[in-house]
């Protein structure tokens, strides 16, 4: 258990310390919102591109891995959608609990990849990231679509919210590079491996600081489900597509971990810009950032 809580509890513990700067105002409120792009644009981007390529990418079974991830993400939506069909709620909740169930947090996912695994738990969360934000983007804003009438939604808003994407667009980067082989001078090598260790950090920080929990609205039955689909249904389907694919031990335990993590603090400004429940919104992310440990703990104790 020593080792489950050494690469646990400084995670959490970064976010908690996120929080407590929100709630003394240090350095100001007006900070952290510039860290969080600062992060998101140019360190986050730095960490993918110096990982992925550094990384030995070879694996000889790569596509079942993003298989697993891309399909567990897919039937966690179907599944919500059916509830939603017996237990109807209304259309903007909808969206939120959605979002709540298929989408993920990319800071504490790669900061326990590397506290676990290293540099190779790194590498595969980064494929992950590859193909799963694009994938969830894709899936989400066809939501959005289907339950909300909004003039947004079209094919280039779309493909912008792919294509503008710093982390996708990271990993495409550091992917490319590895795989035709091309070596960075020195002084750029160094700089991003320089820029890279402040990303998770930073990262974790500014997640905390988006912690909302006196708007945490605990009697709502969607917030519920939403949970329940994320560190519940999620894992059970990855886990299985993992073993039905074959995959190794590794591969496993990083798809269990990145199906229990809490939703992405970015769902917020989805739901925003395209009409869903802010309010609900806020409660998910809060709500699964705090009890994602437990969930967190479980797959550490019972999968590493």
């Amino acid at each position: 258990m020593e080792h489950i809580f050494s690469a646990l509890i400084p995670v959490f513990g970064l976010i908690l310390i996120g929080y407590f700067f929100k709630r003394i105002k240090f350095p100001s409120h007006e900070f952290w919102p510039q860290a969080d792009k600062l992060t998101y644009y140019v360190l986050m981007p730095s960490l993918l591109i110096y990982k992925l390529s550094n990384a030995s990418l070879s694996s000889s079974n790569s596509l079942g891995f993003i298989l697993s991830a891309l399909l567990a993400i897919f039937f966690t939506m179907i599944i919500l959608m059916i509830i939603n069909k017996i237990k109807p709620a209304n259309a903007a909740s909808f969206t939120s609990v959605v979002q709540g169930g298929i989408r993920f947090n990319t800071y504490v996912f790669l900061a326990l990849a590397g506290a676990i695994f290293g540099n190779d738990g790194l590498v595969l969360s980064a494929i992950i990231l590859t193909f799963a934000i694009p994938f969830i983007n894709i899936l989400c804003i066809t939501i959005f679509a289907l339950y909300i009438s909004n003039e947004k939604l079209n094919f280039l808003y779309l493909l912008k919210s792919i294509v503008t994407n710093p982390l996708i667009i990271a990993c495409v980067i550091g992917g490319s590079i590895n795989f035709l082989g091309i070596h960075f001078p020195l002084v750029i090598n160094n700089t991003l491996e320089i820029l890279s260790k402040a990303a998770l950090p930073m990262g974790l920080l500014s997640v905390g600081f988006g912690l909302v929990i006196k708007e945490i609205k605990s009697s709502k039955s969607e917030l519920l489900i939403s949970s329940i689909a994320k560190h519940l249904v999620m894992p059970i389907l990855i886990y299985a597509f993992a073993k039905y694919f074959g995959l190794n031990e590794m591969m496993i335990s990083i798809l269990v971990l990145f199906a229990v993590l809490p939703t992405a603090p970015s769902s917020f400004i989805l739901a925003r810009q395209l009409g869903g429940d802010i309010g609900l919104m806020s409660s998910i992310i809060t709500v699964q950032t705090l009890v994602s440990a437990l969930f967190i703990i479980l797959v550490l104790k019972f999968f590493i």
